[in-house]
């Protein structure tokens, strides 16, 4: 992998992990069309979600600070907002499902990687998820509420994004939005509820990288996980200013013509 293409697969990162198009996805894609040959891209995309969640981190800081405290004092049996406490138990068990479900699959997962017209299945079936997300949205009220159960089912939608094609941010906003979050609310769960599992799995193939016995040339990888982290912030910024006062019909539309682009492009030609 040389520099460009680690450039072009970090602007990829940055702008697909935080938008409900699934980042997996189209770093699938765009290594098949790059032509992209690595002894682990899985491994090298796991650097660049690193570098992506790490651009929440130092956009929720503040959030996640207040959350830290309020999960700091109710161990020390001081008083704290119990909406705080709350989003920190509901964020706890959220992460539970996701991680617990890959990892035992993940050996399976990194396989389904490499199969460009899953993805594209994938996608299109994204599509459909949000357009009834929106459907129930419009036709029942939002109590915009965070709670524990809600967390944990927030964190079984998750587990989908496992699968390559599958929005992790788009699974778990929209299924914000069937559980009556509002888009907004909705989003910012989801952007916290990434921190653990992203952070871990990226911490873990970073080692991997690290300890691998082939030499790994760490430029364009350092280079394509900067260029993820200031893209991703961007990103961030804009979507949830987007995502405040639109719906995910431009999402939508963008994921079904993606989809039927690659079923054409690898089954016609």
């Amino acid at each position: 992998m040389d520099f460009t293409q680690a450039i072009i697969l970090g602007v990829v990162q940055g702008i697909t992990e935080f938008l409900p198009i699934s980042s997996s996805g189209h770093l699938v894609l765009v290594q098949n069309l790059l032509q992209i040959e690595s002894t682990d891209t899985f491994a090298f995309d796991a650097v660049l979600h690193l570098a992506s969640i790490m651009a929440v981190v130092i956009y929720f800081r503040k959030d996640i600070w207040i959350l830290i405290q309020a999960l700091l004092r109710k161990l020390g049996r001081l008083p704290v907002n119990e909406k705080d406490i709350t989003m920190v138990y509901a964020l706890l068990i959220g992460t539970i499902p996701g991680a617990f479900i890959g990892y035992i699959l993940e050996e399976k997962m990194s396989i389904l990687f490499s199969n460009v017209l899953l993805v594209a299945s994938l996608l299109f079936a994204n599509a459909w998820f949000f357009i009834f997300a929106e459907w129930h949205y419009f036709n029942n009220h939002q109590t915009n509420e965070i709670t524990i159960k809600k967390g944990f089912q927030i964190g079984l939608f998750q587990i989908a994004a496992l699968l390559p094609g599958v929005s992790r941010s788009g699974a778990t906003i929209a299924g914000g939005m069937i559980l009556g979050l509002s888009r907004t609310e909705a989003s910012r769960f989801s952007f916290l509820l990434a921190i653990p599992i992203i952070l871990g799995v990226g911490i873990k193939k970073s080692l991997d990288l690290i300890g691998q016995t082939e030499d790994v040339i760490w430029g364009p990888i350092m280079v394509g996980a900067t260029i993820a982290f200031i893209v991703a912030i961007i990103v961030i910024h804009y979507f949830l200013k987007f995502i405040s006062k639109h719906t995910l019909w431009p999402f939508i539309w963008y994921t079904i013509l993606m989809s039927l682009f690659v079923g054409y492009l690898y089954l016609v030609l």
